[in-house]
């Protein structure tokens, strides 16, 4: 596999940890630092892979991406899972089809014809690199991955009909309200294609950037999923998302957030998560400038500024949202690893810091 080889040189020293290939017979997660966007590896047991989204365009997602997949041992992608078309999600896939080759690729279909961000250009290169290997997944379809149970759950705004193992009514639905999402210039998102992924006992669920709305049309009156052992967070944690009809009924154990410094890990996320049942603790891909002192405890946190920029976030925080100048990349990039055994065991790792925590079978 060929790889950029400043990006090489610029991340050997931040994926330290990931030297290890993943071994036989478990399932290894690695949930790459793409600064608030969104790019996922899983190997599965025997070796094949899973690549959800690619993040942001240009060297810096690219090289991680491509690094991350030597260190794990994975020379082609065999499954490419698109949740949307947004930049932060699909930045760097066709860069990443030229390095590395891609045997099939997974999307929910056309884009919402609304979005106003949704880039033209890309469609129809999109088009191109995957004609002739490209599924449009509908909720209920099945990725064939040895090993493991991938079941579509959301797609174009359309959701699962019939519940998955522990699925049944929603009480957790009670008092939670619709938003008003006819403003969002970017509805792409509610499209979003998502699914629930099973190893054996364990469980992982991934919707993308599926909006507040989608969550309450899968989920309300009846939790279609069931409990999961680990979630990521919805759209980065935004407030758009991440509702306590999803999450408080999917009862989470861990939580991994894939934020950036300014982008998701909005308070009202944050509060949701800490009132779930069950939920033992939260891994962040960065120090959100967003919570301030409801961030997790360092250790579980992969990206962490110097103490005196915290300093001055804690004192006087800069304004939410996006405008103004965006942070500096952090160099090197540090991500959040879990391995999963069939019985229900996993392990969340912080490859800056080598903090393991291990989660026994409920």
């Amino acid at each position: 596999m060929r790889v950029v080889p400043a990006a090489v040189l610029c991340l050997a020293v931040g994926l330290v940890g990931l030297t290890a290939q993943a071994r036989p017979g478990t399932l290894t997660i690695y949930y790459i630092d793409t600064e608030g966007g969104q790019s996922t590896l899983f190997v599965g047991p025997t070796g094949e892979s899973l690549l959800v989204d690619t993040g942001n365009a240009g060297e810096r997602d690219l090289g991680r991406i491509a690094e991350t997949l030597t260190s794990a041992g994975v020379a082609r992608i065999d499954h490419l899972w698109t949740t949307h078309y947004h930049g932060d999600h699909v930045g760097a896939l066709l860069a990443l089809a030229k390095q590395v080759p891609v045997m099939r690729f997974y999307d929910h279909g056309a884009p919402h014809p609304n979005d106003r961000i949704v880039s033209a250009a890309f469609l129809s290169a999109y088009e191109e690199v995957s004609r002739g290997t490209r599924t449009t997944v509908k909720p209920g379809d099945k990725v064939r991955m040895t090993g493991l149970d991938i079941t579509t759950v959301a797609s174009a705004n359309r959701f699962l009909r019939s519940n998955l193992p522990g699925g049944g009514p929603n009480t957790s639905c009670a008092g939670v309200r619709p938003k008003d999402e006819s403003t969002y210039f970017d509805p792409d998102n509610g499209e979003s294609a998502g699914f629930v992924l099973a190893y054996g006992r364990f469980r992982t669920v991934d919707l993308g950037d599926l909006t507040w709305n989608g969550e309450l049309e899968l989920m309300c009156p009846t939790n279609r999923i069931g409990a999961v052992d680990l979630y990521l967070t919805s759209h980065h944690g935004l407030e758009k998302s991440g509702s306590p009809a999803l999450v408080h009924a999917l009862r989470p154990r861990v939580a991994v957030m894939n934020n950036g410094t300014r982008k998701g890990g909005a308070p009202d996320a944050f509060r949701v998560l800490h009132e779930s049942p069950g939920l033992e603790d939260l891994w962040q891909l960065h120090w959100s400038y967003n919570a301030g002192l409801d961030n997790a405890p360092a250790v579980f946190v992969a990206n962490v500024d110097d103490p005196a920029t915290v300093a001055s976030v804690l004192t006087a925080p800069p304004p939410t949202g996006r405008g103004g100048a965006p942070p500096a990349a952090h160099s090197p990039a540090y991500l959040v690893k879990v391995t999963a055994q069939q019985d229900g065991t996993f392990t969340v790792t912080n490859t800056r810091t080598g903090f393991s925590k291990t989660y026994r079978p409920r």
